[in-house]
């Protein structure tokens, strides 16, 4: 080919091409360490509790009742079936505080925590216990229970239950066909008189890891909950009513009445629990097919590995915008540079996604991303000072780089103006390019220097030719 400019932005897609597939590489290190990271999360959920979600308490009583089937020969016969009925309280209020204890496993750490919850629900007088609607032909009812179904009982350390300020008994499981696991009382006999009322206070210490939720079962719900951690989350049906959140911790209020949720009707239903798979999904569920809950997810916000995932979606602008750089020195100042030097100045920025990941597994991500970028920008400056001709241009070019990495640390804290950031700062480096090449004949440029005549080697003068010796 004649053209130089045609040669050269073959060779740096080529080089392109080849760092792009080591920044892939670094992605697949990047989230292989989230993989681990989530086993990790899962070997401390194995050993102490998952997420927790608290509902109830709830009054549940066994019965039987007739019903007429058919059998095999078709004739009619009467047959006792068994069902449920239940009441659901009219106040109920939570009072909760969490304590954090971080768990490590190997570089990972994990966010459990300790709920101390007061518990404390009414049932008026005349509230009856419901049942299906063909309930009529009862023939036994036992005596009715409470339950307080808990998504993972393994985290309750204590529990102690006084019904009308008498202690009652807890045993393990709800006996629901539904949300079976949590805790029921004793059979309360004086519980079956539903003209009487029913105040109960619940003591429960519970573990759990990262997401505490509440379901909202009470005619009216008062929830109101601390923490020692500045950075909750909060998600599901229903936001706080006012929260408070310091750089320590945080205070937050619920209160939601029955006529704003379906999760009377949904538990009376037998709607399932559903759980969110990961931080970022927050409470969302299908509402239709979900209980209504709600709750705190105790996030980290400077999550090292999400922040490295995110940085390594940046790398091919990285690569594309030094190369742009290099190819303006390139380009104004008349200079060859060759596409193995090209490559060269990509390695080093694709190295610093991996240092980045690896350090901030053992120092944090600020402090891996200060010494990885320092590192990076004086490897480049020191190497553009030589393909560059000077360390007049080498000290600006290690400049635009550190600028970039300072431009890519504001973005990843940025969430909600990433976007308008990094556009804005794209079309300024476009108008920076576009004014400082006004004047550049590319045409010119694209030239060869193998394109100019060759001019002829000079003549050797010739030499004179020797003459024939005299004779003595």
């Amino acid at each position: 080919m004649k053209n130089r400019l045609v040669q050269k932005a073959i060779t740096l897609a080529i080089t392109v091409a080849v760092l792009m597939v080591g920044l892939m590489l670094i992605s697949d290190v990047v989230r292989d360490r989230i993989y681990n990271r989530d086993r990790a999360v899962q070997s401390v959920v194995n050993s102490t509790a998952g997420s927790q979600t608290v509902f109830g308490p709830v009054l549940v009583q066994q019965c039987t009742r007739e019903a007429i089937a058919k059998d095999s020969e078709g004739r009619a016969e009467t047959r006792l079936v068994s069902f449920q009925r239940y009441a659901l309280p009219d106040s109920l209020q939570h009072s909760a505080s969490a304590q954090m204890q971080p768990r490590t496993r190997g570089l990972y750490q994990v966010n459990t925590f300790v709920l101390a919850d007061q518990l404390t629900a009414r049932f008026a007088p005349g509230n009856q216990l419901q049942g299906k609607p063909e309930a009529s032909n009862v023939r036994h009812c036992d005596a009715p229970r409470l339950m307080l179904p808990v998504s993972d009982p393994r985290g309750i350390r204590t529990a102690s239950l006084r019904i009308n300020n008498q202690e009652v008994a807890l045993e393990p499981g709800t006996g629901h066909p539904t949300y079976t696991r949590g805790l029921q009382s004793k059979p309360l006999a004086a519980a079956a008189d539903a003209n009487a009322p029913m105040d109960v206070k619940l003591a429960l210490e519970l573990v759990g890891t990262e997401r505490v939720g509440f379901v909202p079962l009470g005619g009216t719900n008062q929830i109101s909950m601390q923490a020692n951690w500045p950075h909750p989350s909060f998600g599901g049906n229903f936001l706080p009513s006012r929260r408070d959140i310091t750089d320590a911790s945080f205070d937050a209020t619920w209160n939601i009445s029955a006529l704003a949720s379906s999760a009377r009707q949904g538990f009376l239903s037998g709607k399932p629990l559903c759980s969110p798979a990961d931080p970022d999904a927050g409470f969302e569920q299908e509402s239709s097919q979900c209980l209504e809950q709600f709750g705190t997810h105790f996030i980290d916000p400077v999550n090292p590995y999400t922040l490295s995932d995110r940085a390594t979606k940046y790398g091919l602008l990285f690569v594309v915008l030094t190369f742009v750089a290099v190819g303006m020195f390139e380009v104004l100042k008349k200079l060859r540079v060759h596409p193995v030097q090209y490559l060269l100045v990509g390695s080093a920025l694709c190295s610093f996604f991996l240092l980045l990941i690896s350090l901030s597994e053992h120092l944090g991500f600020e402090k891996a991303y200060a010494i990885g970028a320092a590192a990076c920008v004086l490897l480049l400056g020191y190497y553009a000072s030589h393909i560059l001709g000077s360390v007049r241009r080498g000290l600006p070019f290690a400049a635009l780089i550190a600028v970039m990495y300072g431009l890519l640390f504001v973005l990843l804290q940025l969430e909600q103006t990433a976007l308008v950031v990094g556009s804005l700062a794209l079309f300024a480096v476009l108008t920076i390019v576009m004014v400082a090449t006004r004047k550049v004949d590319w045409y010119a440029f694209g030239k060869g220097d193998d394109s100019a005549p060759v001019p002829p080697a000079p003549m050797a003068p010739a030499q004179p030719w020797p003459l024939p010796k005299e004779p003595a």
